[in-house]
């Protein structure tokens, strides 16, 4: 069975609750409910942390445990270099997923420091990018 991990940063445990106006009403443990359903086939571990240094050594431990990554870096994806760095070490496939579009937003939120590591970005697609990058992390690409 495929083997993926969910990484959410900081105040994305507020989903739901915080301005649904830009990230909906629906929190992310009902979402991955919905989820692990729609991909039966692909094991999704989830781990969620509002501190930096936890991120990056959740993905320092992900090294030979899955085969891809979808991470979330909430603000940290404007802010940290550590973070980047610790992308572009660990030699697994990362897709940046961004449940609003974050080039309408404030000018700070349009540069990704994580970007230019992954794989491939989703932004603006709600809840909707974390299911396009399983689907596409999940499908053979040679």
């Amino acid at each position: 069975m495929l083997q993926l991990a969910i990484v959410n940063g900081p105040n994305l445990n507020l989903l739901g609750t915080r301005e649904p106006h830009i990230y909906g009403s629906q929190g992310f443990d009902s979402y991955l409910v919905l989820l692990r359903q729609r991909f039966p086939q692909v094991s999704l571990e989830y781990y969620l942390s509002n501190v930096e240094g936890e991120l990056i050594n959740y993905l320092h431990s992900c090294m030979g445990k899955v085969s891809g990554i979808i991470l979330n870096a909430g603000a940290y994806t404007h802010t940290s270099i550590a973070l980047a760095d610790a992308v572009a070490a660990i030699g697994i496939p990362v897709i940046e997923v961004h449940i609003s579009n974050v080039l309408a937003r404030e000018d700070y939120r349009k540069t990704s420091f994580i970007a230019a590591k992954c794989i491939g970005s989703i932004s603006g697609l709600g809840m909707e990018g974390y299911a396009l990058a399983v689907q596409y992390l999940s499908e053979p690409r040679y």
